[in-house]
């Protein structure tokens, strides 16, 4: 036996909210038509009654007019159809003629129209008439010889109030089969279309951690289901994607972790079995950057694993760009084997100096391993109007630093900003890298508004161009930079 709660949600659902919503649209509608269409066919078989007996009205007081009422006591009888009733009146309320001996007792109406006037007076009964029957009465005013006489129509309306029953009748037994025809027709087709719903969401059901490669059938039927299977399936694609990526980077974070923590863990170990200690002190400036590495290591992990839970908040301040790139023209200079190159403009932005230091030491360090022997390093204002950088216009800027090693084959391009990616054996862990660098730079770039790509450097190596876009001003009460004051 099915349990009442689920009972419950199973009247609940979309199936059972569609039926009830068509059956009480078209019970309305189908109320709202019989009434209309009782009302109306009221009318017209009522107003046919009237028109009729008007018609004759008219006609027995036009020769009232002309002829008199002498002769109207054998013609009508003959000339009036059956069912109909006709009276002539005279002024005193005598019947001087009729139709019928029903009529001769007394006049079947007491209104007084004008000559050539006709008044239509609605009655349901006239207790005159010994059948009792509805009929429709006009009246209607003749002058002859000095005096005002009228002419009295009945019609029965009898047949015509049993057409309309009739018809009510027939709408009051059919329209709850039609109502109820409805209410199937419409719980069949809304469970049919809803069917490869259900088979969607059992499937989607069954599918877990381990079997999210897995995809929905998708139906032929090119219709809004469809296109729902098919967003499904994407958004599994983007599981399985983000799923394998997360993987991924646990498992190169574990790797790039397990050597520092190793090589610490040795020299712990030299270092306690040495009595003299002269271990600890020549294994001490290993382990500082051992130590040191795992620090970069966690503060770049913590950063993108602020960037994927869209958590990176940036400090804006107006920056003086062009003192971050001497940093590193300085800081290059100091290696032994390089020749660095700097074409530095005056240029000021508006963002994360931390962040856009980080962003320019990233690229100086990745180009430092990858050199032969030259770096070069520009920055110039992009756009028009930047001046000298100091005027305050945030026009954006465009960074570029180049190398004159290998480069990067352009299929690999963008592969290169994914994480713990390496191109080659130069960029092995024991020179410090960590593959996380570029992501980083990506990341961080984006997050101003601007952009990053890779190309072949004019003299052969890599060139890696930065574009940081215009940026709004600094907020109401934020403090300058240090750099600007």
């Amino acid at each position: 036996m099915t349990p009442p709660r689920r009972r419950l949600r199973w009247f609940a659902g979309v199936r059972a909210r569609s039926t009830a919503a068509a059956v009480v649209v078209v019970a309305l509608a189908l109320a709202v038509g019989a009434t209309v269409f009782v009302v109306l066919l009221q009318r017209a078989l009522i107003a046919g009654v009237q028109d009729e007996a008007t018609g004759r009205a008219a006609e027995v007081a036009a020769r009232v007019r002309t002829q008199g009422v002498a002769s109207l006591g054998d013609d009508l009888p003959v000339t009036t159809r059956g069912g109909q009733l006709v009276q002539v009146v005279d002024p005193a309320g005598t019947v001087v003629a009729s139709s019928s001996d029903r009529a001769l007792r007394a006049p079947l109406s007491s209104a007084r129209p004008a000559d050539g006037q006709v008044m239509d007076v609605r009655v349901s009964r006239v207790p005159l008439l010994d059948d009792d029957s509805p009929y429709l009465v006009v009246v209607a005013g003749a002058a002859w010889d000095g005096s005002t006489y009228r002419v009295v129509v009945a019609g029965p309306i009898t047949a015509q109030q049993q057409s309309v029953q009739t018809a009510l009748s027939l709408l009051v037994l059919g329209l709850p089969l039609l109502v109820l025809l409805v209410g199937v027709a419409t719980w069949m087709l809304v469970g049919r279309a809803l069917a490869p719903v259900e088979r969607m969401r059992s499937r989607l059901a069954a599918i877990g951690g381990s079997t999210v490669e897995e995809r929905l059938p998708v139906p032929s039927t090119d219709d809004e289901i469809a296109r729902l299977a098919v967003t499904m399936n994407q958004m599994l694609e983007r599981l399985d994607h983000a799923g394998r990526t997360q993987r991924r980077f646990v498992a190169d974070a574990s790797h790039e972790l397990r050597s520092p923590l190793a090589t610490l863990a040795a020299s712990v170990e030299v270092a306690r079995a040495d009595p003299t200690g002269r271990s600890w002190a020549e294994l001490s400036p290993v382990m500082a950057d051992e130590v040191a590495r795992m620090g970069r290591l966690v503060g770049d992990l913590l950063l993108l694993a602020r960037v994927d839970e869209h958590d990176m908040r940036l400090a804006l301040h107006e920056v003086d760009l062009d003192d971050l790139v001497d940093d590193q023209v300085r800081r290059l200079r100091a290696h032994p084997r390089l020749r660095v190159e700097a074409d530095v403009e005056p240029t000021r932005v508006v963002g994360d100096r931390e962040r856009l230091a980080q962003v320019l030491t990233n690229l100086a360090d990745n180009a430092a391993v990858h050199a032969t022997g030259r770096v070069r390093l520009s920055l110039h204002p992009a756009g028009e109007g930047a001046g000298d950088g100091q005027s305050g216009d945030n026009s954006g800027a465009v960074v570029v630093v180049e190398d004159d090693g290998p480069g990067v084959p352009v299929a690999e391009r963008e592969r290169v900003f994914e994480r713990f990616v390496r191109l080659d054996d130069r960029r092995r862990r024991a020179s410090g890298g960590s593959g996380l660098g570029l992501a980083i730079v990506r990341e961080v770039v984006r997050a101003h508004g601007g952009d990053v790509r890779i190309a072949d450097a004019a003299g052969g190596g890599c060139r890696i161009e930065v574009t940081l876009p215009p940026a709004p001003p600094v907020p109401a009460g934020q403090p300058p930079s240090a750099a600007s004051r």
